[in-house]
Order: structure tokens, then sequence, then C-alpha cells
């Protein structure tokens, strides 16, 4: 297959994951979609303007789409969230449906797979051995945060601080909707803060697959929790620990309470039964056992 067949193929495939037409695809990169077609079938030449034009209409940069359009199919995880984990009956921050966010799951766990097919097609290793557990369930964090942003109302927050997402067609108690997002290997683990503060989080927990350094979501949960300054805080501070080897000091962490943590699994929207066994996990809450809970009686 030549390189025009392979790009072309490759463009087509995520005009289609973006639901996106080809007359769509072609008025927003200034071409015909006669011109498209015959680009997608590998019939039609194309300058890297074009290509780069295509790229920004499909959120890709060039050398992302060059990278996804040679990696090998078969080094790409095709890992996709269980229907069967999801848990329709939790309640969702306002306007964010289960929908959302199992297109979201899905284009997290393709991306970290398209990297990492591309490290190892040029014999280097895979994303997780290049970067510290922390960081990678960081940039794991990131990634999700902005694919719910493609696939949901959640939005960025403009300013960059806390929250990392707001709906803002939603309002409660006179502020939007904000979702603060949080990645970790750590299973049955609640939620860590740099802040503490009141509003809803989410907590994306996820395995890492040892050969191809794929990620695969099991279990994530969503609570409203209350600020570390607010009566019945579900935060408690932790401090700026000095790593003892290194001499670098953490930032300012809070940790989940008993309380906190217990509210996030009460709110597991998507929970893998069969990787976890929640069934030993303390619990402390105020009031009864939320009907919505892994914790209720069936």
């Amino acid at each position: 297959m030549d390189a025009k067949t392979i790009i072309g193929n490759f463009v087509r495939r995520l005009r289609e994951q973006k639901k996106m037409t080809q007359d769509e695809l072609a008025t927003r990169t200034g071409i015909t979609y006669q011109y498209l077609s015959g680009l997608e079938n590998g019939r039609e030449n194309f300058s890297i303007g074009i290509f780069e034009s295509l790229g920004k209409a499909l959120d890709f940069s060039l050398p992302q789409l060059v990278a996804g359009a040679f990696a090998s199919p078969s080094a790409i995880s095709t890992v996709e969230a269980d229907p069967d984990y999801f848990r329709p009956q939790v309640p969702l921050p306002p306007g964010l449906k289960v929908s959302h966010l199992q297109r979201a799951m899905n284009e997290t766990q393709r991306i970290v797979a398209l990297i990492n097919a591309n490290l190892l097609a040029s014999g280097a290793k895979s994303l997780p051995e290049y970067i510290q557990g922390n960081n990678f369930s960081g940039l794991v964090s990131n990634i999700l945060c902005d694919a719910i942003h493609e696939n949901s109302p959640f939005k960025h927050n403009s300013d960059q601080a806390y929250p990392d997402l707001v709906n803002p067609k939603a309002v409660q108690k006179g502020k939007r909707v904000g979702l603060e997002v949080k990645s970790t290997i750590q299973i049955g683990k609640g939620g860590e803060s740099h802040n503490g503060h009141s509003g809803w989080h989410l907590v994306a927990c996820f395995a890492i697959d040892e050969k191809t350094g794929n990620i695969r979501f099991i279990h994530v949960m969503f609570a409203v929790l209350n600020g570390h300054n607010q009566p019945e805080p579900d935060w408690v501070y932790v401090g700026s620990k000095v790593n003892a080897d290194t001499g670098s000091r953490r930032t300012e962490t809070y940790n989940t309470t008993l309380k906190g943590a217990t509210k996030l699994r009460d709110g597991s929207v998507y929970l893998d039964t069969i990787a976890i066994n929640f069934k030993r996990w303390r619990q402390s809450r105020l009031g009864p056992v939320p009907p919505f809970s892994i914790f209720a009686e069936p």
C-alpha cells in the first residue's frame, strides 16, 4: 500500500471517529468533498499545506497525523471500556452522560496506545518506562481531561485554575458546575489534590499493560466533596514532603479522608469487578448507604 493510500485511509478513520461527513471536513479544510473523497481513497495527491489543514480540522498536528497513519495497527490497543461495567444509576455532574464518559475513556486509551505504538515501532521503550509513576498519571489525567472537553459539554477552564473543566450551561448556587479530574494506578485509593477544594471530582484508576505500556481504565469514581476549609471536610492536609533520595520537595497535597474516599467509592460509575475486589474496602459515612452505591445491598 502506497503512502497516499495509507494517509488517506487514516484521515477517513479520524473523520469517522469524530462523526464528521466528508462535506463537513472538506468545508473546514477549504477543499471540495470530491477532492477529499479522492484523497481518502488514495487517488489524489496533496500538499503539506492541505495535509496540515486537514490536521487542524481533525484536531491533530501534522506530526501526529504522520505518526498515526504509519503506526502499526497491530501495535495499537483495541481495548475499549466494557459497556457492562458502567453503572448508569450513579449521579454525574449536570450535563455529563455515561456516553460522554465512555467516549472520553476510549479516546484516552487510544491516544496512549498510539504514542506507544510509535515508540515501540522505532525501537524505543514504551511511554511508562520514560516517565515516573506520578508524572505518568498526570499525563493520563491531562489526556482524559482533554478527551472529556472534546466529547462532552464540559470544557477547559479558561483561566487555567481550579477546577479543570466547567460546564458553562450548568449553574448551581450561582456558580458554573465544575469538574476536577485525576488519574491514578493506585486502585482503591481515594482522591489526591493540591488544593482540597469543594465540588465535583473525578478519579479514574487504570492498569498498565507491561508489554505494550498501554492503559486500561478499571475504576472511575465521581463525588461532590467538601473542601478542606468547610464543615465536615472530605480532605485532610498531608503537607509538602521532601524526597529523602533526591531532596526535591513535593507540592502542597491533600488526601481524601475515609469519608471522602467512601463518597467517591459510592459514586463508582465504572467498575471492573474482575480486576477489583471492592468488598474489602473500608467505609465511613454520616447517613445510610446510597441506593446507587457499590456497597448497597442487591
